[in-house]
């Protein structure tokens, strides 16, 4: 089976499983609770090795077990690999070295491994919410990388794997994402801090006036740069702190010099920012909502 075929299989399947587990297509997929509607037994622990692991009905499950050490974003995209196994009847599955970003497409991977992965793509991804993610972020196509890097930001989700994706959804032509996929996540974090340098484990976020009322999901060590110019912090949350040093002043975005601040490993699970916007009369508010790697089975399901 060639990854043209698994991505068909895939894409129907995703938009099957979105529908029976009541998942909003048109926003970030909540994919651990989609396992939990699912009916899967699910649990976290560290492992040295293995991605995660797939028990079928045949085998005493169904049933899921991920890796703790994971981080958020790679942790979020096995469990919706795992769920394609599932939705798809597969049989049990132990997904180790399968990185799609070191061996994506060289021909070595199973079919139902191919399948599973390409679910993954599809169900955290739905055409709906990178849509209306563009929108906000792109004003509608993409047209330069750190939107690409942003939209991943805004669905969590890889960076590589959403270039590939837009691809396949045809909001980039093959040839833009082949260049895209050549520049590094760093380098973009580069960019949107204006040149400042970021924490390999850090994601960066941009919070613009299109961010009114939405909720970001994010993890400590995150940067959020506040783009709207002139705009003012209006209290600073205790989770939250300037970057890359707090001084003794709320910051002032500007084009030149955006306000950043970091997210603290105090936050828990949400808090409020708000933002006073030059020519605007209701504050600029983003609900920052914590997404941590789960660990153990009380904290597997949300």
């Amino acid at each position: 089976m060639n990854w043209d075929v698994a991505h068909r299989i895939a894409g129907i399947a995703a938009i099957q499983a979105h529908r029976d587990l009541d998942v909003d297509r048109s926003t970030y997929v909540r994919v651990h609770g989609a396992l939990g509607a699912a009916g899967l037994i699910g649990m976290a622990k560290s492992m040295p090795r293995l991605f995660g692991v797939y028990r079928s009905p045949d085998d005493g499950g169904p049933a899921v077990l991920l890796n703790a050490r994971l981080d958020v974003i790679t942790q979020r995209h096995t469990a919706a690999h795992e769920l394609g196994h599932h939705r798809l009847a597969h049989r049990s599955a132990y997904d180790n070295e399968l990185d799609p970003s070191l061996r994506w497409g060289n021909g070595s991977w199973p079919d139902e491994e191919k399948v599973a992965e390409a679910f993954a793509a599809w169900f955290l991804m739905p055409r709906p919410a990178v849509l209306a993610a563009l929108e906000r972020i792109a004003g509608g196509r993409p047209t330069a990388p750190e939107h690409a890097y942003l939209l991943a930001r805004a669905l969590g989700t890889s960076y590589t794997g959403t270039v590939r994706h837009l691809a396949r959804l045809s909001q980039v032509d093959r040839g833009r994402a082949e260049q895209w996929l050549k520049i590094t996540p760093a380098t973009l974090k580069r960019s949107l801090t204006r040149g400042a340098a970021v924490s390999p484990d850090a994601h960066v976020h941009a919070v613009t006036t299109r961010m009114h009322g939405r909720r970001l999901h994010v993890d400590a060590a995150d940067l959020l740069v506040l783009h709207p110019p002139g705009a003012l912090i209006d209290r600073l949350p205790e989770a939250l702190s300037l970057w890359p040093e707090p001084g003794d002043r709320i910051g002032t975005s500007s084009l030149e010099h955006p306000t950043i601040v970091e997210v603290t490993h105090g936050m828990d699970t949400e808090c409020r920012l708000a933002l006073s916007v030059p020519g605007t009369d209701e504050p600029l508010e983003v609900t920052l909502v914590r997404e941590s790697p789960r660990s153990g089975i009380d904290e597997i399901w949300p």
